[in-house]
């Protein structure tokens, strides 16, 4: 069984801008890159989940048409919850609490909102129920979802990994969580 995080697509919002689980739009996957992407898949998948945000679940609904599979939207594969800093702009937000996250990445929530620990812990739980589903799985979410299955898995630098907008990465979660 493989897990396929696709990244969604680029985000409709100006640059610079703290923007976790805000349901900001993406833009769409045209015709071209659309099949692009579904040379690049397997031809089969057992299921389709996506996180709830309309930038994941607009792919996941191109992609669904395609597969004829129905999309289970999965709050675990949401982005990091940004609290307060939410759709502010990152220079906007206090030096002191970035420094204050910065300090304990793992632990810190200067923003009110959710922990790396925390998130890293509810992908963590869809990781060890995605490992019991036979056959592949297509998981439409967010880098930050992609940089904890990466670190659950034990990957070298986890949160330091790239994926760009659209592009994807096949894990095999089975009994490495």
């Amino acid at each position: 069984m493989a897990l396929i995080l696709l990244r969604h697509g680029k985000p409709q919002i100006e640059a610079g801008v703290c923007y976790g689980q805000s349901d900001v739009p993406a833009k769409a996957f045209d015709q071209k890159d659309l099949h692009a992407l579904v040379a690049a898949l397997p031809s089969r998948f057992a299921r389709i989940d996506s996180s709830p945000l309309i930038r994941c679940t607009a792919v996941a609904e191109q992609l669904s048409a395609h597969f004829d599979l129905p999309v289970h939207a999965d709050p675990r594969l949401m982005e990091i919850d940004f609290g307060n800093w939410e759709m502010q702009a990152w220079d906007d937000i206090p030096r002191h609490e970035i420094d204050e996250w910065a300090e304990d990445i793992e632990g810190a929530r200067p923003h009110g909102g959710e922990s790396v620990a925390q998130m890293a812990e509810r992908v963590r739980t869809y990781l060890l129920d995605s490992a019991r589903i036979e056959g592949h799985i297509l998981a439409i979410t967010h880098l930050g979802v992609v940089r904890c299955v990466a670190a659950a898995l034990g990957r070298p630098n986890p949160f330091e990994l790239e994926l760009g907008f659209g592009q994807f990465l096949t894990v095999e979660p089975r009994g490495g969580v």
